[in-house]
């Protein structure tokens, strides 16, 4: 019986000397003709899954941003109306929005305001219409746009 040691190339394989070295190298294939198997130490193989589980992980991040649900816009209007409130002289929108809701907080009703009808400042015209949010389209003084004519 021969055994292999580390430094022996198996029997019939072909054996390449390199200019200088002191040893044999195995040149990988084998006496019968075929590549000899590669084998991955422990280090390549945790390489070699870190990247399946990166592109794995791209290819969800992908199916995510295109399979997401998209918003739909339609043609149809929806059934909400705003009210409006017409600015009388002398009011300014802190009246306004103490009137529409004495209980909640002015300042709080007048930057919903100022949000809702895309004002720059705080500042309005007599007889001016202001969108007032639709919870205070029952609140007294408020009129709907049709009233004032501003429907279609």
């Amino acid at each position: 019986m021969s055994a292999l040691t580390p430094g022996t190339p198996a029997r019939g394989a072909e054996v390449i000397f390199l200019a200088g070295a002191q040893r044999p190298v195995d040149s990988g294939i084998a006496a019968s003709g075929q590549p000899t198997r590669l084998r991955l130490t422990r280090r390549g193989r945790v390489v070699f899954g870190a990247l399946a589980a990166a592109l794995v992980g791209a290819l969800l991040m992908v199916a995510v941003a295109f399979g997401s649900t998209q918003a739909v816009a339609s043609a149809e209007a929806s059934g909400a109306e705003f009210g409006y409130v017409v600015v009388q002289p002398g009011a300014s929108l802190w009246s306004v929005a103490a009137q529409l809701d004495p209980s909640a907080d002015p300042r709080d009703v007048v930057a919903e305001i100022v949000r809702l009808n895309q004002l720059g400042g705080s500042g309005v015209q007599a007889g001016q219409p202001i969108a007032v949010p639709l919870r205070y389209s029952e609140a007294p003084g408020v009129v709907s746009g049709s009233e004032l004519g501003l429907g279609a």
